[in-house]
């Protein structure tokens, strides 16, 4: 599971149901990062990850 942090708690958090995404990014590149739900409050939580190589 993947640790993130959640606006709404103010807190670190184990993520929910992850998966991971993409989006554009500054200068059209690409990026990944995981998105998921905060367990305790509901709340969507979104981390970005590094550059894969």
């Amino acid at each position: 599971m993947t640790e993130a942090y959640c606006v709404k708690c103010k807190a670190k958090r184990e993520m929910k149901d992850e998966k991971e995404v993409s989006f554009n990014a500054k200068g059209g590149k690409k990026r990944n990062a995981m998105s998921g739900i905060c367990p305790t409050c509901g709340t969507k939580m979104f981390r970005i990850l590094g550059n894969k190589k």
